[in-house]
């Protein structure tokens, strides 16, 4: 079965969600329309050539019917309709996986009313189902943006298609760079190694895992149609494993200490007070810290995979914490009392 058709009826399957997705089909008919109109100006063009040189054009035309690499018919359409598609499928998608993990990561009261709501619908269930349902909508939403790029490649013999996909990229609507892909994947494995997982569940991650390579961690998935997700999982200041994780708005992954650093904040204030034109300390992209995600179910995978070493950076940071309190609290009295 051809992808598109597969992913028309995925879409439809999914269509009592209202879900938004790639216009594979119409996008395909807008490339379409633009080969036709290709073709329809080198007809015309032959049409005024003398007979010697029309033989050679008509080669040309056979040989090629692609437009123009700028092309009015996609470039004013085809861009612009799936740059609009691809931000309401990433929105959905972190939308959707925030309440997922929401629920499966609350406490105290709001714990104890889901595991009763729990026991008496089996959410548990439907919990994990909504989770491999969320892989599976990701997953083929980006197949589906990485072949029509591909397919407006070819058509045009450019590298428009590549170009934009850079530029999604540096705009932060790419599903598969998205911070809440890497949290449904340490969400995964930390399902796996609990007893309730193994018995009433399947997989949704087919191949996820953590692996260590030197002693450096990374979050592993092999995708359909040759991708794979290789999720670097060593924080670029400290350069050791990542701890108490946050992921900035621009997809990279830091320690909450080291990043804070960076953007020259402490852990009181927090990184919400950073200034704009900080910069990430790799990419150096500035306004990237006030819409910092902390990763709790990655924090909680490493916890439990490397509990020693987590142990002595807990009791390290808290030490540090402690002296960082207690000079923000002295500073403040002394502005207060004027001494």
């Amino acid at each position: 079965m051809k992808f598109c058709k597969r992913y028309e009826e995925y879409m439809q399957g999914q269509h009592h969600q209202k879900l938004p997705g790639v216009g594979f089909k119409n996008l395909k008919k807008i490339l379409k329309r633009c080969r036709k109109q290709e073709q329809e100006h080198h007809k015309l063009h032959l049409q005024n050539l003398s007979l010697e040189s029309r033989a050679s054009s008509s080669a040309q035309l056979h040989d090629s019917s692609s437009c123009p690499d700028h092309c009015s018919v996609c470039d004013g359409t085809f861009f612009p309709s799936l740059l609009n598609e691809m931000s309401a499928v990433v929105g959905s998608f972190n939308e959707r996986a925030q309440k997922l993990l929401d629920l499966h990561l609350a406490s105290g009261v709001q714990k104890c009313f889901i595991w009763f709501k729990d026991k008496l619908q089996g959410n548990h269930v439907a919990l994990i189902q909504e989770g491999k349902d969320l892989v599976s909508y990701a997953l083929i939403n980006a197949i589906a943006m990485r072949k029509i790029l591909k397919k407006y490649d070819k058509i045009h013999y450019s590298n428009q298609g590549q170009a934009f996909k850079s530029q999604v990229q540096s705009m932060h609507i790419e599903i598969l760079q998205s911070p809440w892909l890497c949290e449904l994947m340490a969400f995964h494995i930390n399902l796996r190694e609990t007893k309730t997982k193994k018995r009433d569940a399947p997989d949704f991650f087919d191949g996820c895992s953590l692996e260590f390579n030197d002693g450096k961690p990374s979050l592993s998935f092999e995708l359909l149609d040759s991708v794979k997700i290789d999720i670097d999982l060593t924080c670029p200041i400290c350069l050791d494993i990542v701890f108490d994780a946050v992921s900035l708005t621009c997809g990279h992954i830091f320690c909450y200490m080291c990043a804070c650093k960076a953007a020259s904040v402490t852990i009181v204030d927090g990184l919400k007070e950073a200034q704009s034109r900080e910069k990430c300390a790799l990419c150096r992209e500035a306004g990237v810290y006030e819409g910092a995600l902390h990763l709790e179910e990655l924090n909680i995978l490493l916890s439990r995979s490397c509990p020693e070493y987590w142990e002595e950076r807990r009791q390290s940071e808290r030490a540090e914490r402690t002296k960082q309190a207690k000079e923000h609290w002295e500073s403040q009295c002394r502005l207060f009392t004027g001494v």
